[in-house]
């Protein structure tokens, strides 16, 4: 609407104005493009490995399941367009790489693990059509082109059979490197192909390297990861193996090792195999791994090595912090291998290095200046789709992009997209909320509803997620960007509080809150009000009357505010007596202890429910947060609302006929969730208004869980 698209114009304009910020350079989100474009009718698409034109403008990247290699539009990178796809002839895509217009990619043409083959294809960009093909003897997995174009080189994974012997190694046959001329354009002589045994290295099941991922310097240097067998090989182009080292191990304390439920960073690892998968070479004497483990290790972090094997930098813990105090550490994996640091793409933007560290399971690129190999320093933090696998740095345009895995479309999650990104005279776009500089470590994430402070600030609570640990977290929204200071653990009789799902909070007046929780008694958790104190205790809690409870489903309390000796609470969806598309608005004197109710008519959904996330009174008015199920494209309900204060004047006993609310449209929050250049994200649940009228307006990231792990906290103006 017009008030929604003026503010963020608005917005646009003073960053462009300040001459300070046109200093500051970074990396921010532009585009956001869903593979499923180039393949509407595949049930399943991914982006794995991704990869670019010599002119910059067109990427390509694989697509396992729908077997096809896709292409996009990158002429406008804000703006990217499907441009189609190349399908394999017989079976998977496992990597892409590209020189000039020639697109060279690995096919896993395997009958079986201990039948493994593949083909290496060369494909004209524009008019898809197979230059050559090379038989590379096994199961691909990675490729990368010598910089100078002189030939390409191919990781021969000849994976294992997880599920045979326990998964371990060795299993025959053993892999290997390839490493295939090329001529003018790309060509490939076949017959000039070179095989190089890596048998025989790893102190690890030296009988089967499983080479993972390659890459080659500047002096044509190529370096291997063997990350079953935990070791570096450094080849020549000849083919000679000029050195080789264990990745060794690392100890690592303050980690959570735990699934259960809570952030607990106190349990210690000791002599961790690092596993890497990815590995860049930073210059032509420094290679940098991504630890992302497999079979016993991945320390969660990164190393640097100089090429005879001398350990020059261990990340150990700092990634994942770093992750943690922004909200995108994925507690279902505490006890296997925490963010899984896993792709990886170096490049030199602005004249400094960069490594760019993709963690799988955080959907986050950390961006490194990788100036110092022995001091990397942490630049910044980007946000992915979910799963990232793959990067691409183009310097020429100012641009990265991801290739993101994990479609999810089956259970409601977002698809697998592309995202790209532009270096640029522009203050970082996110995190929009950091731990960071607090006391001590401090883990969050599954933010739901929130309240606005007579200072200022806002208290935010975290639903159901962390069962084990729910927290009253305090946000300072004076700093950009904001910042939790303090997590209050919500307690009962001393003891975490269970069984319970926060998803709204108002103040008492008297320096504690008044919490909903919302019900599921399937799984015993009551529809309640919880009186809590400042410190977290549980003083008293209020349960729902036996007419309620008759009618009750599991879509309940979403928010909660106090006017008076009023508490207003909204019901997300509508129970057993309610008519289709209304949902209950409750209301309960603190005095006399009685309960009331109105009807909220929600927009009828194109596609899954709409219900209510969040109710916040402000000077004459009652807000509401009306949203849908939906995600990404498929999102058309993000709305804020509103009824005038007195229209809760014709509130009724719970029994009786309720009224019907008359809402207001105040704000169309879609082009706020687009601003950062990411697909919608579905759960909008907080909202606290400023007494000034400022709308803080906040995204709940489920814990990581089969989601991007991003949280949108962000201010809208008032008018």
């Amino acid at each position: 609407m017009p008030r929604t698209s003026l503010m963020l114009t608005s917005a646009l304009a003073l960053v462009a104005a300040s001459p300070a910020l046109a200093q500051d350079m970074n990396f921010n989100r532009i585009a956001s493009f869903p593979v499923a474009s180039n393949t509407p009718d595949a049930e399943e698409t991914s982006a794995e490995i991704i990869a670019v034109t010599g002119d910059g403008m067109t990427l390509v990247y694989s697509d396992s399941p729908a077997g096809v290699i896709g292409f996009i539009d990158i002429t406008d990178p804000a703006a990217p367009v499907a441009a189609g796809t190349f399908a394999l002839p017989a079976g998977e895509p496992t990597a892409v790489s590209a020189l000039g217009q020639t697109v060279f990619v690995a096919e896993n043409t395997s009958e079986s693990y201990t039948a493994p083959s593949g083909i290496l294809h060369a494909v004209d960009a524009a008019s898809r059509e197979v230059i050559a093909s090379c038989d590379l003897g096994g199961q691909p997995d990675s490729t990368a082109v010598a910089p100078d174009g002189s030939f390409i080189t191919v990781a021969i994974e000849n994976e294992r059979d997880e599920d045979l012997g326990e998964g371990r190694v060795p299993q025959m046959p053993a892999g290997y490197l390839v490493i295939q001329p090329l001529g003018e354009n790309g060509a490939m002589d076949c017959d000039a192909q070179i095989r190089v045994d890596l048998t025989g290295l790893a102190d690890i099941a030296p009988e089967d390297p499983e080479p993972e991922f390659v890459d080659v310097n500047a002096n044509g240097d190529i370096a291997v990861t063997l990350q079953e067998n935990n070791h570096i090989v450094v080849v020549s182009a000849a083919g000679e193996v000029l050195s080789h080292f264990s990745a060794g191990t690392v100890t690592l304390e303050g980690v959570d090792t735990e699934e259960e439920g809570a952030l607990v960073f106190t349990d210690t690892l000791a002599d961790v195999p690092r596993e890497p998968d990815a590995l860049q070479w930073i210059d032509t004497d420094h290679v940098v791994i991504a630890n992302e483990g497999d079979m016993d290790g991945g320390s969660r972090g990164f190393t640097v090595f100089h090429r005879d094997g001398t350990e020059v930098f261990e990340a150990g813990m700092s990634f994942e912090y770093a992750l943690v105090e922004i909200g995108h550490y994925p507690e279902e994996r505490s006890g296997n291998k925490g963010v899984e640091p896993e792709g990886m793409e170096v490049g030199t933007f602005g004249g400094t290095p960069m490594m760019f560290l993709l963690a799988e399971r955080s959907s986050v690129i950390g961006v490194y200046d990788m100036t110092d190999p022995s001091a990397p320093a942490l630049a910044q933090l980007l946000p992915s789709g979910i799963s990232p696998e793959g990067a691409i740095a183009i310097p020429g345009r100012n641009l990265l992009a991801t290739a993101n895995e994990f479609d999810g479309r089956e259970d409601g999650a977002a698809p697998a997209h592309v995202m790209i990104y532009e270096y640029q005279s522009a203050p970082a776009a996110y995190p929009h909320l950091t731990s960071a500089g607090a006391d001590e470590l401090i883990g969050w994430g599954a933010i739901s509803g929130q309240v606005m402070a007579e200072d200022g600030t806002i208290f935010a609570v975290s639903d159901s997620f962390y069962g084990m640990q729910p927290t009253i977290f305090h946000i300072d929204v004076s700093e950009t960007p904001a910042r939790i200071v303090d997590a209050i653990r919500v307690t009962r009789e001393g003891q975490p509080a269970q069984l319970m799902d926060m998803e709204g909070i108002a103040l008492d007046g008297e320096g504690g809150f008044w919490i909903a929780s919302e019900g599921r008694t399937d799984r015993l958790v009551p529809h309640a009000i919880y009186h809590v104190g400042a410190d977290g205790a549980i003083e008293d809690y209020i349960t729902l009357p036996a007419e309620l409870m008759a009618v009750e489903i599991r879509f309940g309390f979403e928010g909660i505010t106090r006017v008076g000796d009023m508490l207003f609470v909204a019901v997300q969806r509508p129970w057993r007596d309610d008519p289709a598309n209304h949902a209950k608005v409750l209301g309960y004197n603190l005095e006399t202890e009685e309960w009331s109710v109105i009807h909220y008519p929600l927009t009828e959904p194109s596609t899954g429910w709409v219900g209510l996330s969040e109710i916040v009174a402000h000077g004459d008015h009652l807000y509401f947060v009306e949203r849908d199920n939906q995600i990404a494209d498929a999102a058309v309900t993000k709305l804020i609302t509103r009824v005038p204060m007195s229209a809760m004047e014709a509130m009724v006993a719970v029994g009786e006929t309720p009224a019907v609310l008359e809402t207001e449209v105040v704000v169309d929050l879609l082009p706020y969730l687009t601003s950062t250049g990411g697909f919608v994200l579905d759960k909008v649940e907080g909202l606290a208004i400023a007494a000034d009228g400022t709308m803080w307006v906040s995204t709940d990231n489920d814990g990581v869980d089969d989601h991007s792990g991003e949280t949108m906290f962000f201010a809208i103006p008032s008018e």
